[in-house]
């Protein structure tokens, strides 16, 4: 039976604490927001949460879970950017008009690639352009989403659901919590990081034509673009359900961190609140570097293996989130289930490295097995059960 094992340090890595004075608290955030979540990618610290848990209607930034999975096959090779996708006229006539909220102003008929409608959907909020792609993936939304939901479990999002392609108020049927939003753009980021690139940080878009055949020329809602250094996602929504949210993200010297708000009151309230969040992230907290990558930290035991523990490595930089220009006192322990059963590849994440501060929740690094370590042969197998058979 495995158990959780704490492993004693090999590298000292708290010297980070000592060259700054103490603090008795975290850095404090005010803000109107009801629902508030912020996270710095960089060493998975959770900078503020408010209500991050609440299961509450996403509106339109359940456009990001669609996205997600056209990305995912897009990666896996099912579909491509330059597939082209015939708009159906039921989705038309079901998509289009003031009733249909955001549009991408596709018509009826209308041959448009994947790309485009990717585009639609991140830069524009498309509706039609939501349901126009979940329909060529799926067949029909329905299929879709339950895609969407299959999806949405494998990468961890347990406190989700999705009803609708496009976060189309629904009854309660669709619903999402801050932290799987956040969870949701980590996934995006990491995941596809081309893809997102290519389409999250796009200012406007052009598609469509007024009845006087001009082109339509629509703006990102995006509050963050232009306004923070180095943001680059993701995505808006409001219902008058659901009140103005956003889920964004910006990087700025190698840190990034990904910011949720919801249920605010005011467009205009939704965007300064995002830039001041976004800001406050930024200023109030700083990284600070506690291994190098490549750098061993602890063993781990190997249970029936041809060695009987292997090094724990940083598979990168492993800093931690500390309050700007101060630090409390550290601790630090190596954690994981245990023994751990071969064989076991090189690079392959078996531990954490938990570091935790007065007042902060505790940041969980990865650690990663430093070489290969293959199955014990018979007589190593036979050796370790007569061991484990006699204590």
């Amino acid at each position: 039976m495995k158990k959780l094992i704490v492993a004693p340090l090999i590298a000292p890595i708290m010297a980070v604490a000592l060259a700054y004075p103490s603090i008795a608290a975290a850095p404090q955030f005010q803000t109107e927001a009801p629902v508030a979540f912020l996270k710095d990618l960089s060493s998975d610290a959770i900078l503020f949460e408010r209500d991050a848990d609440r299961r509450m209607p996403p509106a339109s930034m359940a456009k990001m879970m669609t996205v997600y999975v056209a990305f995912d096959l897009i990666k896996r090779g099912e579909m491509k950017l330059t597939d082209m996708v015939t708009v159906r006229p039921e989705t038309w006539a079901k998509w289009h008009g003031p009733q249909a909220g955001s549009t991408m102003f596709l018509s009826a008929g209308e041959q448009v690639s994947v790309a485009n409608l990717l585009y639609g959907i991140v830069t524009l909020s498309g509706n039609d352009a939501c349901v126009v792609l979940a329909e060529h993936i799926s067949g029909d939304e329905p299929s879709f989403t339950e895609r969407m939901n299959r999806t949405a479990k494998k990468i961890g999002l347990n406190n989700s659901h999705f009803g609708t392609s496009n976060g189309w108020p629904d009854g309660g049927v669709t619903y999402v919590t801050a932290r799987d939003l956040a969870d949701l753009a980590q996934h995006t980021i990491e995941d596809h990081p081309k893809l997102y690139k290519q389409f999250y940080s796009r200012r406007d878009f052009t598609w469509g034509k007024t009845m006087g055949g001009n082109a339509i020329t629509q703006a990102n809602r995006d509050p963050l673009l232009g306004r923070v250094a180095g943001a680059d996602g993701l995505k808006t929504g409001h219902t008058e359900e659901a009140g103005y949210g956003f889920t964004g993200s910006a990087e700025q010297n190698g840190r990034r961190l990904v910011m949720v708000m919801a249920g605010l009151p005011t467009f205009t309230g939704r965007a300064n609140e995002s830039v001041r969040f976004m800001e406050w992230g930024f200023r109030a907290w700083q990284s600070k570097s506690v291994v190098a990558k490549g750098r061993k930290v602890s063993e781990a035991d190997v249970q029936l293996g041809s060695s009987s523990s292997v090094g724990l490595i940083a598979p990168r930089a492993l800093t931690v989130t500390l309050p700007a220009g101060l630090a409390p006192e550290l601790g630090a322990k190596v954690v994981y289930q245990g023994p751990v059963k071969a064989p076991i590849k090189a690079g392959q994440h078996i531990a954490d490295l938990v570091i935790t501060a007065p007042d902060m929740p505790a940041q969980r690094l990865p650690l990663v097995a430093e070489k290969d370590v293959d199955e014990a042969g018979f007589f190593g197998r036979a050796w370790s059960g007569l061991t484990s058979l006699f204590g």
